[in-house]
């Protein structure tokens, strides 16, 4: 059983990758067949199974059963417990960001204002 931390690094280490993220987009549509995925890159059918893997490990995906089809559908729950942990640092970014905007309303007050020239 993985703990909370490893999950994190598995859902971040799955995401980093261009492809797998685009994987996801396509399956936030509805849950597609590995033929189906792999239609819109310009990589082999075993390439789009590796990214597939990938995200089956880090369980951002799950693999059904429908008769013949094995359909991948996506999993929310990693992805909310990533933007929860994500969510945590956005108060700091905040506070970050109207610091910087007080001390350029500052910089703008206090700046000298050209001169208008002479004609």
């Amino acid at each position: 059983m993985q703990n909370a931390e490893d999950r994190l690094n598995q859902t971040f280490m799955a995401l980093a990758d261009p492809t797998r993220r685009a994987i996801l987009a396509r399956l936030a549509g509805g849950e597609a067949t590995v033929t189906e995925l792999a239609k819109p890159f310009n990589v082999s059918q075993p390439a789009i199974s590796k990214h597939l893997k990938i995200l089956e490990r880090a369980q951002l995906i799950s693999v059904g059963q429908d008769a013949q089809r094995r359909p991948r559908a996506l999993a929310a729950r990693p992805l909310a417990e990533a933007s929860a942990w994500l969510e945590r640092y956005r108060e700091a970014w905040e506070a970050s960001f109207e610091r910087l905007d007080r001390v350029l309303e500052e910089l703008q007050r206090s700046a000298p204002r050209p001169k208008p020239k002479k004609k």
